[in-house]
């Protein structure tokens, strides 16, 4: 490969290793998508089955869902600025926009265990009926997964700070955003499809 077409690549795929790492990423997006998938086929199944505990139209409150919402997605998007100010190799627009991005990572997090626990308090767990349990199975692994990009993010502000903006840490900045975006696009199968139809029916 000549230089110039090397240059005319972004930072993060001008190493043969990084290529191979951002498909090996995404190979592992098609796994999480089955995980997902599979998870809301059985939330499906289990729909209404709430037996003697409350039904999801009855604790489902649409503010605090819009919030959270809004906030995850406002995050995709600081995640998007962040890698636009890495192509640009700013090393501090980096680092303000994926701490941002952080922030509303916890945010995010921080509501759903409040939800959590507001549901717990008025009789719906994991053990209350099957529909509680695909429930919080399906929007707690979501809740983990995004627990875990928010340890990511904090793990490479630490590198970023240390290396700067190289090929290594781009494909890891790049990568981390495909994987939050990801996390994104799933909350809004999440909200229309748990939420928003728990809310009517």
């Amino acid at each position: 490969m000549s230089t110039e077409e090397s240059n005319a690549k972004p930072l993060e795929y001008q190493t043969e290793q990084g290529e191979m790492s951002i498909i090996g990423f995404w190979v592992f997006l098609a796994a999480e998508i089955a995980l997902f998938g599979t998870l809301f086929a059985t939330y499906a199944v289990l729909f209404g089955r709430t037996a003697d505990a409350p039904a999801p139209a009855e604790l489902f409150e649409p503010g605090t869902v819009l919030i959270m919402t809004f906030i995850l997605l406002t995050s995709s998007f600081t995640c998007g600025i962040a890698i636009h100010e890495m192509r640009r190799g700013s090393v501090k627009g980096v680092m303000t926009w994926l701490i941002i991005t952080l922030a509303l990572g916890l945010s995010f997090i921080s509501l759903e265990i409040y939800e959590f626990i507001h549901y717990a308090h008025e009789g719906a767990t994991l053990q209350s009926s099957a529909f509680w349990s695909a429930f919080f199975v399906l929007a707690g692994t979501h809740g983990v997964h995004v627990s875990l990009g928010i340890g990511w993010a904090i793990l490479l502000l630490i590198q970023t700070a240390q290396r700067g903006i190289t090929p290594i840490t781009s494909r890891k900045i790049f990568i981390f955003g495909l994987y939050w975006h990801f996390l994104d696009v799933v909350w809004i199968f999440i909200f229309t499809g748990v939420y928003l139809i728990g809310m009517v029916l």
